[in-house]
């Protein structure tokens, strides 16, 4: 199983695909249950409870499922690294053959080819990271699990909270609650326009394909949501 490549950039470039999906899943699932409340004709504090008990329940989910699969990523990674150590160790030979064979395939051959491998396996970081790199397609992620798995909570916390926005509002300074769904679903709409452009630059896809597709599953899984509440709250009436 080939690891996933460290990125080139720092910072919040770095993690913006955690970001992005951790974000996409906030949105989605939030604005799904808020329309399967409404459905249901539920009261604003429920409205509120149902959101944020989803936001922290199903964000710490995702967080963990994130953290134990980087994690077992990097435990692959450092086993492998492990096995080649042991044999440069005690398959010297071997192992010089096999980085002979990589290099004569890249085009190098005679005294050049040997010179090449002379370099490599005179040192044992250079050789072992060569073998990683060239025979099992391995590159450690610069990343750790918790970092990663801490950016996709964040993402689903702060986007995720988006669709309760104005539900919130409306019970803290008691506004009108008039059309409260309609304005979550247009801030929904926008958190989830600026996603997909997010998710477009990740998969350098186009970015109104990107919008389109991440508007398409919020609106599927907002109408499914909404019409099984309705459903529910006429069927218990």
């Amino acid at each position: 199983m080939a690891e996933p490549h460290a990125t080139n950039g720092s910072g919040f470039k770095e993690f913006l695909p955690e970001f992005v999906y951790g974000g996409i899943d906030g949105a989605i699932t939030t604005f799904a249950v808020v329309a399967g409340a409404t459905g249901a004709n539920f009261d604003i504090p429920v409205v509120i409870i149902l959101g944020f008990a989803n936001l922290v329940a199903d964000g710490f989910s995702m967080s963990v499922g994130n953290f134990f699969s980087s994690k077992a990523s990097v435990d692959a990674y450092d086993k492998h690294k492990a096995t080649e150590y042991w044999e440069i160790e005690n398959l010297r030979e071997t192992e010089v053959e096999e980085i002979r064979d990589i290099y004569r395939k890249k085009g190098f051959e005679g005294e050049l080819l040997e010179q090449v491998v002379g370099v490599i396996t005179s040192n044992r970081d250079v050789w072992v990271d060569t073998m990683m790199k060239e025979e099992l397609e391995l590159s450690k992620d610069r990343k750790s699990p918790y970092q990663t798995a801490g950016m996709t909570f964040f993402s689903f916390l702060l986007i995720g909270f988006i669709p309760l926005a104005a539900y919130v509002f409306a019970l803290l300074f008691n506004t009108s609650q008039d059309n409260l769904f309609l304005y979550a679903c247009l801030l929904t709409g926008v958190a989830l326009s600026i996603i997909g452009v997010l998710k477009s630059a990740v998969n350098n896809k186009n970015v109104l394909q990107g919008v389109a597709e991440t508007l398409f599953l919020g609106g599927i899984a907002a109408i499914l949501a909404y019409f099984a509440g309705d459903f529910l709250e006429n069927l218990f009436r």
